[in-house]
């Protein structure tokens, strides 16, 4: 299973340049690509306040990047919000803790571009960047 952090989840669905090539054949290789529900919070923060432009609205734009493109949703369950509150303090950002918290409960790989995730010796084996 693979974890993309949400601008990894934002460039491979709108054919962004910056994803790198090595990400983009993991990602159609992987059987299993998952996105935390976290991901969802980020992204309708990022259109509501012009962070990132949606070709729709935030609620119909999930959906179709949910649905459509086959991404599980990963829930946030009781151990993944445990997990990212005794992560250490290398990020502040809660979405990214649940996100990398995500991945170290599910064992996933992660793919972010993140400078931050690489200081997180917890995800050193399952951090793709």
């Amino acid at each position: 299973m693979i974890i993309l952090d949400t601008h990894i989840w934002l460039w491979w669905l709108m054919g962004d340049a910056r994803l790198k090539s090595e990400w983009q054949q993991c990602i159609e290789r992987s059987e299993r690509v998952g996105v935390s529900a976290a991901s969802c919070i980020e992204v309708a923060w990022l259109a509501q306040f012009g962070r990132i432009t949606l070709p729709c609205a935030s609620d119909e734009w999930m959906n179709k990047a949910i649905v459509d493109s086959g991404i599980e949703l990963m829930a946030i369950t009781p151990h993944i919000a445990k997990l990212a509150a005794e992560l250490p303090q290398h990020h502040r950002d809660p979405q990214d803790r649940l996100i990398i918290a995500t991945a170290l409960a599910n064992k996933a790989t992660i793919i972010s571009a993140d400078g931050k995730f690489p200081l997180y010796v917890e995800i050193k084996e399952l951090l793709l960047n």
